[in-house]
């Protein structure tokens, strides 16, 4: 009998061949994401296929192995967006971002927490983890929309970018309110903690962990190499120990890791004189960010159930239309109000920009990582349930309908909006 190990490494070399090979034909014919055929592929040889893949959302082990599989792939993933973003450090520059990230993200929380209190009858404690674990955009599987690299300036591409890079850190700490509050429903014991230690010093740490860990690694780079010139071949893992050096000292002094990664990441492309050497980088962690990528996709896939699903199918239906059809568009358009560029004779966002931001919060890996995390750190028993099914569920829809449109939409955007100079950012003018 064959070996069920060596039958996982033929289904995914199958796997990589596929979608290496139909690479041209899927991106140029078939209006389909990667992730979908991924999602495909894992449940085709998990239970309900070949069975090759035999992991539960209930066991320890599978909790575990996904939430150490989508925090190194969010990792790669925001360190990547902050390599891409070369916009200077002016809060005009990062308007849209501030609008994002400080109105369209609590919004989306607190409004999804609110309908699924009152839709589904979660306590308030589990319902603001469950807003705040489908609130963050995902970075992993938002590439099509995302800036193609550092000369990409459109404002559309640029706003995802950083928004996909920046909410998946600064969700962290409605994740912490959601899993303190739904084990201890007296908010006293556990708030004025909370506020100090997951809010302002959680947030700080973060940021001056990547700036300072980024900097050192960057003089310790230059310094080395005017003696010893590092291998061609072993240049590009500079990108990986830093994510790796400056996540893990991030999390050692309880920051946010997420939030030090991209900021190491937009220190670091300033940082060298030179414009290859993070392009290099970039190149090289968008390859390892696509092969995770296929795990964590392939591995969602593979512990679907058909019961549980159907289950909490009504709370699913109605928390994925929510966000998806009203909540995003909604908080989008009240963040975009008055919304202009850099300069005031630039023409405010015009409705195709407002609506394809409002369309484009595609959830992904990272609300999977919340969610394996606030599993592991106590969140237990019905609650969990819900929370675990309706997320999943979510996140599927989002794979399918984001994978179906994304290409067509930013092809027609390309097309027709993109280079018209009242869409475009004026970050060069910014930069002389």
């Amino acid at each position: 009998m064959v070996d069920v190990y060596i039958l996982n490494l033929l289904a995914i070399g199958l796997l990589l061949l596929f979608a290496t090979l139909g690479s041209g034909f899927i991106s140029r014919r078939l209006p389909l994401s990667y992730a979908i055929i991924y999602l495909a592929v894992g449940i085709i040889i998990g239970p309900y296929g070949f069975n090759l893949i035999q992991l539960r959302q209930t066991e320890v082990f599978s909790i575990n192995l996904l939430e150490r599989l989508t925090e190194f792939v969010v990792i790669v993933s925001v360190f990547g967006c902050g390599l891409k973003i070369i916009r200077p450090f002016k809060l005009a520059a990062w308007d849209i971002t501030i609008r994002l990230i400080g109105i369209v993200m609590p919004i989306s929380i607190f409004a999804l927490a609110a309908v699924a209190k009152f839709a589904i009858n979660l306590d308030w404690g589990s319902a603001i983890l469950l807003g705040a674990i489908l609130s963050p955009t995902d970075p992993v599987l938002a590439s099509e929309v995302q800036l193609k690299d550092t000369k990409d300036e459109n404002e559309l591409r640029f706003g995802l970018t950083s928004e996909g890079g920046l909410n998946d850190a600064l969700a962290f700490p409605f994740v912490y309110f959601g899993i303190y509050a739904s084990k201890d429903s007296n908010w006293n014991n556990w708030l004025h903690s909370w506020v100090g230690i997951d809010v302002i010093w959680a947030i700080i740490a973060g940021i001056v962990t990547g700036f300072i860990v980024s900097k050192v690694i960057v003089w310790l780079d230059r310094k080395i190499q005017q003696y010893h010139p590092i291998d061609d071949l072993m240049e590009d893992f500079i990108a990986l120990s830093t994510i790796l050096l400056t996540y893990s000292i991030t999390e050692v002094v309880n920051g946010y890791g997420f939030l030090a990664v991209f900021v190491a990441g937009l220190v670091l492309q300033r940082s060298y004189k030179s414009s290859e050497k993070p392009l290099a980088q970039l190149q090289f962690i968008e390859r390892v960010e696509k092969l995770l990528e296929v795990g964590t996709i392939v591995i969602l896939g593979s512990i679907l159930l058909f019961q549980p699903i159907m289950d909490y199918a009504f709370g699913s239906l109605v928390v994925s239309v929510s966000l998806l059809f009203i909540i995003r568009p909604l908080s989008v358009w009240i963040s975009t109000i008055g919304k202009r560029f850099v300069y005031p004779q630039r023409k405010n966002f015009q409705p195709v920009n407002r609506l394809l931001f409002s369309w484009f919060g595609i959830r992904g890996i990272g609300s999977l990582y919340y969610l394996s995390y606030a599993l592991g750190h106590g969140v237990e028993g019905e609650p969990a349930q819900q929370i675990s099914w309706i997320t999943y569920t979510t996140v599927i829809a989002s794979i399918t309908l984001h994978g179906i449109t994304a290409t067509p939409l930013m092809n027609w955007y390309n097309k027709h909006h993109a280079d018209r100079p009242e869409v475009n950012s004026p970050t060069k003018a910014d930069n002389k």
